[in-house]
């Protein structure tokens, strides 16, 4: 019975295939394409793989091709395919900028390969973020700019951003705190995009949106991608107003174990200060009567500026790592220790740092993790900074700080402040730890289709402390309890929440067509809660801010507030890419948000964008364009908006009133609206145009981008006058104008030379942009001007800046300086062109009424940044020039001691020199608007490489760098460099400038 029913099941195969040869034209069953029929139709099984780079990272839309069929499949975003191949067959994989890689299908293994790029593109050849997944460089459609690791500034950054500093044409990054460890920096990109709301990029850290940068030391950083243009920032809708920085964190590759030692010690010496006199010079201008109103010598000679600065002024970085990880498991763990001294006394930060990282894959290959651990926890001393460097300047140079028995001297009035007292008995210090983890899960459904699924939870809490002596100056001269110790406590905890799942799908169509598909969902939820406390009168110092309830509380000496705050984001978001021939690509994007920040009537909104590339260098009728290596032509179009202001700024607010006596005889408090509610409410919206072009030219020898975009922000929140009634409060928060911004960005790198050993290139970028408030009223609401920049200092001056409706933002409007009459008293041209004393100027705020006039632009017309980059042998050398053009800044410092008519205190030289005109008030006009323009040698590195032959160590480079090294302008303030260029109260020069040094650093890069 069996060897029958062998027979009929063998007859029946026999006749199948049979049956399949005739039907192919094929004669007979044996012949060779009968044999590969028969392996189709037994043998053929799906064959699964994953494809990376050359550094080990995923490597999406690789082509994969069974060789002589037309079968093929593309990697997705984790690197990852599955093709449908028979035992023997040769899969080709192929990827424009890298060579065609061959494997044979063996058995059920899967296929691990890695790409290498071809030799003639080496440098070029890039995964870019872009939000949401990576593109190759060659399929972006919108404007990116990725900036990495061996791109990075080399002077050891106090900030993340410090890094990226002239790296990003379009990118401002201003350090107005100079070299303070303890102050950030200000970042904008591509101008101003709103009034009130945030005008910082959002920041992607490792896919957390808003993600802490405190968390991110140099070291841990793999690379930055700025989404410069509409088109590619819409995926995160209203957060991406001001654009987006994606930031991703290095992580383990597969292969041994590799350990890192990178380290610097750094430090500074003074390079400028304010140009105050010296005791001698005070003592001889106050005896030859050069003050009108002359001070004291009390016969000492000092230097009150030399005091003030701290000792030793040496920094240091450590960070360790150790990476690795066998097929399907990879990881990295870092640990990271800095030690940053201030220039000035009490003024450092002490951080201790950690992350890790961990990614795996299983379930055949169906299922990935990726894990992300980071936690920082610094100590900083505040005390120190700038905040007291303008008494230091000023006070006068023949009077000590102490008294003639040794104790600090304490002035009979409360100003100025014995600073060098201060800082001995007072203390400022916080102590901060931020904490974040994130998880990610990439599960394989079907061919081509990937679900995803992240989270995350970035907690940050610190708690301020405060205590000043009861001999301190602020203890005994206060009035209410006078030699009372001063003690203050305040905390702060900040957390986010995150969870994005995702779904993406990835198909090739034929040979030329390929589409891929990205739906999502996204959720966070952000609460911040504060608490403070103050108390005085302290009859010992002892418990100093620990035991503050240790004497009575009282109405008059106590203080105490707290707070608490939420708001929810919900989004969906969809994204469509499409490749034909690998020449032409299209991209469009929808996400549709909703804020429970906003109105009740618009709660949501829709954030469409759209965008194509055509790599025109690949038609044929380029071909005999030689000297065209690569040319993509890229346009985009993309709406986004802005939510980044307070919590509840929709709703009405009830704030506390009187106390006072109900009818019961009790005693109550009261409450009453501080807000009008705005159920309208909505969404500022940035709609921008971006026309892009990518190059390489001259075998590659010249490469950049070009971009020119147009931008306008519309519905712009602001606070305006509101009527009563029908309104209860005077103003109200809503949408009224429109703000707009255009430019145009250059980037180029240029290998100038590179013959046997030696290489010379140099990158280059810059940009200009105009910006302009176009409009600030409707029918509604009127306003045709804002002011900003205050001025601050002698004489009550106001505010430097006015923004008119139509006007370009930064415009410095003031008096136009005609010179001093017989008596040595300001005269100014009225509108008329008529010189006339200050008296009869008028200030009015309508421009068809004032007497002001434009006296400069606070913005410069052109940021431009070059790098000259040599290599010889083992050596390299690095030199980075900054420049920022065509601007004004406003010398604050010379209107209040520039001008010898005022205080009786230390005053700058120039009031004898360049100001000794000058017989009358303080007064603001062009007189003091000098032009800002600078041309700097930002940063210098000279590093050596050992070839060292052992098997020991990996790499071994040292290095020392210079930075600020020299600096050409023709501005007589402060280093123009530290004077702020962004937001809308820019071009204003500070009267207690942080000490303006140069850093050396020298450092070690040890991998084993």
């Amino acid at each position: 019975m069996k060897i029958n029913l062998f027979k009929i099941s063998g007859l029946a195969v026999l006749c199948a295939i049979q049956s399949q040869a005739y039907a192919t034209g094929l004669g007979v069953l044996g012949s060779e394409s009968g044999t590969n029929h028969f392996k189709m139709a037994l043998k053929r099984k799906p064959i699964t793989g994953t494809v990376r780079d050359e550094a080990g990272a995923a490597l999406p839309g690789v082509n994969v091709k069974v060789k002589g069929t037309t079968k093929v499949a593309v990697t997705d975003a984790s690197g990852k395919f599955t093709i449908d191949a028979n035992e023997g067959d040769v899969l080709e994989f192929s990827f424009i900028g890298y060579t065609l890689k061959t494997a044979a299908v063996r058995g059920d293994a899967a296929i691990s390969l890695s790409m290498e790029p071809a030799a003639s593109e080496l440098n070029e050849i890039k995964v870019v973020a872009v939000g949401y997944g990576n593109l190759a460089q060659r399929e972006v459609t919108s404007a990116v700019a990725v900036v990495d690791s061996a791109q990075f500034r080399q002077s050891g950054s106090r900030n993340p951003l410090d890094l990226l500093i002239g790296k990003v044409a379009g990118l401002q990054i201003s350090r107005t705190g100079g070299t303070n460890p303890n102050s950030g920096v200000s970042v904008q990109l591509r101008g101003v995009t709103s009034l009130s709301g945030t005008t910082t990029p959002l920041f992607i850290v490792d896919g957390i949106p808003g993600g802490n940068l405190d968390l991110l030391q140099q070291d841990d950083i793999e690379s930055f991608s700025v989404l410069k243009d509409g088109s590619g920032a819409a995926i995160y809708g209203t957060r991406a107003n001001a654009g987006v920085i994606i930031i991703t964190t290095k992580k383990g590759k597969s292969g041994d174990p590799r350990f890192d030692y990178n380290s610097y010690v750094r430090t500074e010496k003074l390079y400028q200060r304010p140009d105050f006199m010296t005791a001698e010079e005070f003592v001889d201008k106050i005896k030859n009567f050069g003050y009108a109103t002359p001070g004291a010598d009390f016969g000492g000679r000092f230097d009150h500026y030399k005091d003030f600065i701290g000792g030793g002024n040496v920094s240091h970085n450590h960070n360790f790592a150790v990476s690795g990880g066998a097929s399907k498991t990879s990881f990295r763990a870092s640990l990271n220790y800095r030690d940053l001294q201030g220039y000035l006394r009490e003024n450092d930060r002490k951080e201790y740092g950690l992350r890790l990282s961990l990614t795996t894959r299983g379930f055949q290959d169906r299922l990935s993790g990726q894990f992300n651990i980071g936690s920082n926890y610094n100590r900083a001393n505040l005390l120190g900074g700038s905040g007291g460097i303008e008494n230091v300047l000023t006070k006068n140079p023949t009077e000590s700080h102490y008294n003639p028995d040794g104790s600090f001297f304490v002035p009979v009035i409360s100003s100025p402040t014995n600073e060098l007292a201060r800082l001995k008995q007072e203390t400022n210090n916080r102590n901060q730890l931020t904490n974040s983890a994130d998880a990610k899960f990439d599960l394989k459904l079907i061919e081509g289709m990937t679900l995803s699924a992240f989270g995350a939870v970035v907690r940050n809490a610190y708690v301020n402390s405060e205590y000043r002596l009861r001999a301190s100056q602020n203890s005994v001269q206060n009035t209410t309890v006078p030699n009372g110790g001063y003690a203050a406590r305040g905390t702060v905890l900040d957390q986010n929440f995150n969870f994005e799942p995702t779904l993406n799908y990835t198909k090739a169509v034929g040979a030329n067509h390929r589409l891929t598909g990205l739906a999502g969902y996204s959720f966070r939820y952000e609460v911040s809660e504060n608490f403070s406390a103050n108390n005085r009168g302290y009859i010992n110092d002892l418990f100093r801010d620990n035991n503050m309830g240790s004497v009575p509380i009282t109405t008059n000496n106590t203080g105490i507030s707290s707070g608490k705050s939420d708001n929810t984001l919900v989004a969906y978001f969809g994204r469509v890419n499409y490749a034909w021939n690998d020449k032409v690509f299209l991209t469009a994007s929808v996400r549709r948000e909703g804020s429970s920040r906003f109105g009740a009537n618009n709660k949501y909104a829709t954030f469409p964008a759209a965008s194509a590339a055509w790599n025109i260098s690949d038609e044929s009728f380029m071909s005999n364009v030689k000297f065209v290596n690569n040319l993509k032509l890229r346009v985009g179009y993309g709406e986004t908006g802005n939510s980044g202001f307070e919590n509840y700024a929709s709703l009405v607010l009830l704030g506390t009133g009187n106390i006072y006596r109900y009818p019961d005889g009790s005693f109550n408090q009261t409450y009453g609206p501080t807000r009008n509610p705005n159920p309208n409410l909505k969404w500022e919206r940035k709609q921008e145009t971006n026309i892009g072009a990518d190059f390489s030219l001259f075998n590659s020898r010249l490469s950049g981008s070009l971009d020119v975009y147009k931008r306008l922000t519309k519905d712009l929140l602001d606070t305006y006058t509101s009527p009563q009634p029908p309104f209860i409060v005077s103003s109200i928060y809503t949408n009224v104008g429109t703000i707009s911004a255009k430019g145009v960005e250059l980037a180029l790198n240029f290998k100038a030379v590179n013959k046997g050993s030696f290489r010379y290139d140099i990158d280059f970028t810059g940009n200009t942009t105009k910006n302009v408030l176009d409009s600030y009223s409707n029918d509604e609401y009127k306003r045709d001007m804002r002011t900003f920049g205050g001025i601050g200092g002698f004489g009550a001056l106001g505010d430097a800046i006015r923004t008119y409706e139509g006007r370009r933002i930064g415009e410095f409007w003031g008096k136009k300086f005609a010179g001093f009459d017989a008596a040595g008293k300001w005269l100014f041209y009225n509108r008329a062109g008529e010189k006339v004393p200050n008296a009869s100027i008028n200030n009015s705020v309508f421009r068809d009424q004032t007497d002001l006039q434009v006296i400069g632009n606070a913005i410069p017309k052109y940021y431009l940044s070059m790098g000259h980059n040599f290599t010889y042998k083992g050596f390299d050398l690095r030199a980075f020039f900054r420049s920022q053009l065509d601007y004004q800044i406003l010398n604050t410092l010379a209107i209040s001691y520039g001008n010898r008519n005022g205080v009786s205190s230390n005053l700058l030289r120039s009031a004898f020199t360049k100001y000794l005109e000058i017989k009358d008030t303080y007064m603001y006009s062009d007189y003091y608007v000098e032009e800002g323009s600078f041309l700097k040698l930002d940063e210098a590195t000279l590093g050596y490489t050992f070839k060292l032959k052992t098997k020991y160590v990996r790499n071994l480079r040292t290095y020392v760098t210079g930075q600020n090294l020299f600096l050409i302008t023709g501005y007589t303030g402060n280093d123009p460099d530290i004077i702020s260029t962004t937001g809308l109260g820019p071009g204003i020069d500070t009267r207690s400038p942080y000490p303006i040094t140069r850093q050396f650093l020298f450092g070690v890069n040890f991998g084993f």
